[in-house]
């Protein structure tokens, strides 16, 4: 059950990281950012409970970290950008 749920959120993380990314907003920029946290600690729970497949799931979730995050820093920065113009 707890797979099912660290994948849902995983790809509603993708989802939301995404539509902040063309339509910045800083509740967007927050939430997208609770979902990563929420990722992680799914992941997190994962892991404890299940240590066999350690390496495949480190990588994959470090794959998955790394594109979240760069959409989450690049909505930051797109945010910070419309800021200042305005």
């Amino acid at each position: 059950m707890i797979i099912l749920i660290h994948v849902i959120i995983a790809f509603t993380s993708i989802i939301i990281a995404s539509f902040a990314f063309f339509k910045p907003s800083i509740k967007k920029l927050i939430t997208s950012y609770g979902f990563i946290i929420a990722t992680i600690a799914s992941g997190t729970l994962l892991l404890i409970s299940f240590p066999s497949h350690i390496l495949q799931s480190c990588l994959e979730g470090l794959g998955y970290l790394m594109i979240v995050s760069a959409a989450t820093v690049a909505t930051h920065v797109r945010l910070r950008k419309a800021e200042q113009r305005i």
